[in-house]
C-alpha cells in the first residue's frame, strides 16, 4: 500500500496530544531526509587558518624538511589564491593552477620515486624507513597541500568555509584539479627504478580510475624509467585477494609490457611486513623474526 494512502484507526477534527506527537515526529524525520538528502555530494567547507597553514608548511618545508630549494613563498599563496578565490566550486581546472605550478617546479634525482594506491597509512612508514624512497607528499606542494579542503565561491571574493562538494560532485573540482596536475608532474619527472605500492587486500588494487591508475601511469616514460617495481601488499589478517600472479595487478603488467616498461613484482615484501608486524607484534604471523623474513620470497620479473 503507498504511504499515501495508509489508513489511521480513527479520524477526527481534533488533534490530541498523541497526533500532535506523531505529527511532529514525522515532521522532524521529513526534515532530516531533506537534509540528508539536498547535501549528499556535500563535504566540510574550506579548512579553517588555511592560509596561514599553507605559507607556514612552504617555509618549514623550505627551512628544515628541504633546504637545498628556494621558493618563494607568498608567491605561491598568491597564484592558489588567484586560481580558487571568486570561482565556482566546482569551477577550477587543472589549467588554472598553471601559474602557481611555475611557481614551484621541483626535480628530484632518479630512484627515488615512490607510488602508491591504497597504501596510504603503511607508505609513508615504508618511505621513512627505506629513507632513499620520496612520494607526492614529499614534493612542495605534496606538502603544502595535504590533507587540506579548500573551494572558492563566485559570489565572495573568499574562500567557502562552510561547505565543498566532495570530488566526485564535479569534474573540475579544485582539490582534485590540484592533485592531478601534481601527481602528473611528479609522474612525468620520474626516472631509474621506481616502486608502486599496491593493496593486496581489496579487489582492484590497481583500479584504473585511481590517480594512480588514470593520471600517474599515463606519465612514466618507459625511455626515463628502467624498472617499474611493483609491491603487493596484503593485510596480516588477509584478506588476501590480489597479488603478482592474480586479480588487477596482472592488468598493470599487461599495460607496463605493453609501453615497453620493463617490471618486477612480489609479494609481502620483508619490510612491510615487519613494518605491519610493529603495529601487531602479537599477530601469528609475527611471532618471530624467522617467520616475518621467510615471507616475500616469491618475486618474478619481466623485460
Amino acid at each position: 500500500m503507498s504511504p499515501a494512502f495508509v489508513r489511521y484507526p480513527s479520524v477526527t477534527t481534533e488533534t490530541t496530544p498523541k497526533a500532535s506527537l506523531v505529527m511532529i515526529s514525522m515532521t522532524a524525520r521529513l526534515l532530516v531526509l531533506s537534509m540528508c538528502l539536498g547535501p549528499l555530494l556535500a563535504h566540510f567547507g574550506t579548512t579553517p587558518n588555511i592560509k596561514h597553514i599553507v605559507i607556514g608548511r612552504c617555509f618549514n618545508y623550505i627551512t628544515l624538511v628541504n633546504p637545498s630549494v628556494r621558493y618563494d613563498c607568498e608567491e605561491i599563496w598568491q597564484q592558489f589564491e588567484e586560481a580558487v578565490v571568486q570561482q565556482a566550486s566546482c569551477g577550477v581546472a587543472v589549467e588554472d593552477y598553471r601559474h602557481m605550478f611555475q611557481a614551484m617546479p621541483q626535480t628530484w634525482a632518479c630512484d627515488r620515486f615512490l607510488f602508491w594506491s591504497k597504501t596510504r597509512a603503511l607508505i609513508h612508514d615504508y618511505a621513512a624507513v627505506v629513507r632513499r624512497f620520496w612520494t607526492l607528499e614529499d614534493t612542495l606542494v605534496g606538502y603544502m597541500f595535504n590533507d587540506l579542503i579548500w573551494c572558492g565561491q563566485q559570489e565572495d571574493s573568499d574562500f567557502d568555509f562552510g561547505s565543498c562538494p566532495q570530488w566526485s560532485a564535479c569534474l573540475d573540482h579544485p582539490v582534485h584539479s590540484l592533485w592531478r596536475q601534481a601527481s602528473k608532474d611528479f609522474a612525468e619527472t620520474a626516472c631509474g627504478n621506481i616502486t608502486v605500492l599496491l593493496n593486496g587486500s581489496i579487489d582492484d588494487a590497481f583500479n584504473k580510475n585511481s590517480m594512480f591508475g588514470s593520471v600517474e601511469l599515463d606519465g612514466l616514460n618507459p625511455h626515463r624509467v628502467n624498472y617499474v617495481n611493483i609491491k603487493v601488499v596484503t593485510n596480516l589478517d588477509g584478506p588476501f585477494t590480489e597479488s603478482c600472479h592474480q586479480g588487477s595487478v596482472v592488468d598493470l603488467i599487461h599495460i607496463l609490457q605493453s609501453r615497453g616498461f620493463r617490471w618486477t613484482c612480489s609479494d609481502n615484501d620483508q619490510i612491510l611486513m615487519i613494518l605491519q608486524c610493529v603495529q601487531n607484534p602479537e599477530h601469528p604471523s609475527c611471532r618471530t623474526c624467522a617467520d616475518s623474513l621467510s615471507h616475500g620470497k616469491t618475486a618474478f620479473t619481466g623485460n
